[in-house]
Formats: C-alpha cells, structure tokens, sequence
C-alpha cells in the first residue's frame, strides 16, 4: 500500500494563507512564506519559488504545529525566542517586552545628542527589558558603559545573556532593582522606556502584545503615566549636570511628560518624533544646567 502523498509547498502555503487570515492576521501569505521558509531552512524567496516541491512529513508536521501557533497571535518573535532591533538579535524571555521599532527613535536621538561618540560615557537604562535600548547604544558608543536595572530579575538575566551574546558584557551589567532608588552617583545618559499604556486600553491592543508581552512592562495605571512619575525624579537625581535624560512615550503623552519633567526638574529641549510622526520620546537635561543644551544638542533639534 503506498503511503500518504506528500503535500507540496503550494498546498502548505495556500492552507496555511487561509488559516492565519482566518484568524486576523494582516499579511497571512507573507507570514506563511515566513514560516515554510524557517521550516525548510531556506530564504523567503525559495520558499515559493517552487510551489511543485513536495514537502516531507516531519517538515509538514513541524509547519503545521508552527502555523498554529501563529494562529493563535502568538508573536513570531516569541516562537522563534528572537526579536531583532537595531540589526542586532535580541532574544526574549516571558519577563521581557518584545522591543517595538518604534524604540529605535529614542536609541537614535540619544545618538544624534551626542557631541562625541568616543566619549567614555556612563549610561543608565531604566527598565531595560531585553537590554535592547542599551545594548543598542552600547554598539555604537565604543567606549561607554552601561548599568541596566529592571524590576524583574528574570528580565534582568536576559538583558545579561543578550549582552554575552552580543559580545559587550565587559561593557554592561544588569541588575534587578525598583527604577533608580537603589543607585547612587551620577551618569552621563540615561534612557527610560517605561510602562506608560493606560490600563484600560491594554484589552484592546493586538492580541501580540496583551496575550504575551508581561502586563507589568504595559500598564501605566489609569492614564498611563504612573511610571513616568516615579521615575523623573530618580532620573534627575542621577543625572549629571550637563547630563541627558531619554524618556520614550505613548501617542499623545508628550504634553503631560512635559509638565511631569519640570515638576521634577528637568528641562525638556527636545520631543523627537517616530517614522509616523508621533513625538516619541523627551530629551531633558536637569533644570539650570546653562551648558548641557550646548553639549547636548547637535543641528537636528
């Protein structure tokens, strides 16, 4: 008796296409071509090109299984346990954020800040996550270093693995700690990206985030801005005083981060937008600090 016919990659695709746009996926085919090609181990392209090509049953069996686990929203990057960002590979972990590109916009305006990039710099990450914030600038500023601090210790291990992995943990080093009220000293950049989606909208996000990223890295209370509270003042506390502080935002939240900053005595120079056009992140300096917008600032702001 012969056995069952190998499906091809056209019948893989063209089920697994209805199957994810079925289930509220946007580019349902580009993703199945995503997933053939990660099964099969080859590039996008080759991945359709051959439509005719018969696909073995354990291959089959494993696009499947992976198909729906897409099905259910489950984020690419958590089922293959990497996110890039910058062009770096980060993996995640349950206890950390999956990094949006819209955080690439606060990596390059602290960048395009910097008067000198072979400055040995001090930099500190509020809330690091993955460490890709920091990780990211670190690749860039070859002679700083850098202290990320997390609330989750399980986040905080990652962001360590990712600096061994990247090959920059002689440069970084990662604890577990409540925003900034554990440090002392002072620190030449400090970028935050703090919980800041309103609580009652965290039900309406795409399920990618509000069934997988942790809740703690989403909430921000009722308005969104409980963390943005608590961490100014730590941040002016620890920023030096020509120092740049980074703070990333929600849509819309740059006017009430703007009267929280100068409650803690900060002096905001700049609003930053994404490629879309929101103003993205604040940069601060402390307030009184007549040379930091000249060390601060470049030509762009």
């Amino acid at each position: 008796m012969g056995g069952k016919a190998a499906r091809t990659a056209g019948e893989l695709l063209a089920e697994a296409a209805a199957k994810l746009a079925q289930a509220g996926i946007a580019d349902a085919r580009r993703e199945a071509r995503m997933i053939l090609a990660h099964v099969l181990g080859i590039d996008m392209a080759g991945a359709f090109g051959r439509p005719e090509r018969p696909v073995g049953q354990a291959e089959s069996d494993a696009f499947d299984r992976l198909v729906a686990r897409r099905a259910s929203r489950e984020p690419w990057s958590r089922i293959v346990g990497v996110r890039e960002f910058w062009s770096l590979p980060f993996k995640l972990s349950p206890d950390t954020l999956d990094p949006r590109p819209d955080s690439e916009t606060l990596v390059q305006a602290v960048l395009d800040a910097m008067p000198n990039r072979e400055a040995p710099l001090r930099l500190l990450d509020l809330g690091t996550g993955s460490g890709c914030l920091l990780l990211a600038l670190l690749s860039e500023l070859k002679r700083a270093w850098g202290l990320g601090v997390d609330l989750s210790p399980g986040a905080a291990a990652a962001a360590a693995a990712n600096a061994s992995a990247l090959g920059l943990a002689g440069r970084a080093c990662f604890i577990a700690g409540d925003w900034g009220r554990s440090l002392g000293g002072r620190f030449d950049a400090i970028i935050v990206n703090p919980p800041y989606i309103p609580q009652a909208d965290i039900a309406r996000l795409e399920p990618e985030v509000a069934r997988w990223d942790p809740e703690r890295a989403l909430a921000g209370g009722a308005d969104g801005l409980d963390a943005i509270r608590a961490v100014l003042p730590e941040a002016a506390r620890l920023a030096a005083p020509d120092g740049l502080v980074a703070l990333e935002l929600g849509q819309g939240q740059a006017e009430a981060a703007n009267r929280l900053a100068t409650a803690a005595g900060l002096a905001v120079f700049a609003r930053p937008t994404d490629l879309n056009g929101i103003e993205r992140c604040l940069l601060m300096r402390p307030a009184g600090s007549g040379s930091a917008k000249k060390s601060w600032i470049n030509e762009k702001y």
